[in-house]
């Protein structure tokens, strides 16, 4: 496990890796957290407003991915050999962060959800270049917020984070379809909306403890002409729901090449 772990630029999303980590078990006395503006952090770990001058185990790029060109230079003394850089910075690629950090022990795109701040987050992780004691490091940090789903090609990166992280987006707005379909129809509002809510955080649970997959949950959940199976003959008529998804998660994908292609040129 790092001993050492520097958080360079503390936002929504790096505030829930911390937060995650700290309830796994990491002392906070092994964080620390840079930020130009003064920010709460979880007490005991380590904030500054001054940029660290020395090198640790683990680096956590936590700005906007269009920001990489500029900050990169100016953090070299915190990257040295033994350094693993964790990159959350959409659509910047494992060859952009190599050039950015030269002297790196290794790189990697690390692409969570905030799920990570109660450990239940699929993470994303790629490399181009890491050995086994890195990649124990990085799947450790990984798998103290959730698991952790190394992408063996980093072409399906961007796919695999408009699954993995931008995915709790799309849930949420089919809760919300769901609890405004449901009040549409009578229930009152606040009361669809707990229902829908406690409902897929039930569903949920269960699929992730299940032997089935969750296409055969839906199938054991439908009795033959009962309630249900009406309802799954609406999402399934045309593949209509499937065809959606599909062309949510390809454009969604898409925007990520488009990043990546903005941060090769500002890198």
């Amino acid at each position: 496990m790092t001993n050492d772990i520097l958080i360079y630029g503390f936002g929504n999303m790096t505030s829930a890796m911390v937060e995650g980590w700290i309830a796994s078990g990491i002392d906070p006395q092994q964080i620390t957290i840079f930020n130009p503006r003064p920010k709460p952090v979880p007490e005991g770990a380590n904030f500054t407003d001054t940029r660290p001058d020395r090198a640790f185990d683990a680096v956590v790029l936590g700005f906007k991915p269009h920001m990489l060109g500029d900050i990169a230079p100016q953090m070299q003394s915190c990257v040295g050999p033994q350094t693993s850089v964790l990159s959350v910075l959409a659509g910047a690629d494992c060859a952009t962060l190599a050039r950015a950090f030269p002297d790196a022990g290794c790189v990697v795109r690390f692409m969570p959800n905030l799920a990570v701040a109660l450990n239940k987050s699929p993470n994303a992780l790629a490399s181009a270049q890491i050995n086994d004691e890195q990649r124990a490091l990085v799947t450790d940090l990984a798998e103290r917020l959730g698991t952790a789903e190394w992408i063996a090609d980093e072409a399906m990166f961007n796919l695999a984070t408009a699954l993995g992280g931008s995915g709790p987006g799309f849930v949420y707005r089919f809760i919300d379809a769901l609890a405004s379909a449901a009040s549409e129809l009578g229930l009152p509002p606040e009361q669809a909306q707990r229902i829908a809510v406690q409902m897929v955080d039930g569903a949920g649970a269960l699929a992730a403890a299940s032997e089935f997959t969750p296409d055969q949950l839906a199938n054991r959940v439908a009795s033959p002409g009962g309630m249900t199976r009406e309802g799954l003959n609406v999402l399934d008529e045309g593949h209509a729901l499937r065809t959606l998804l599909t062309q949510t998660l390809a454009q969604t994908a898409q925007k990520g090449s488009d990043l990546a292609e903005q941060a090769r040129k500002d890198g």
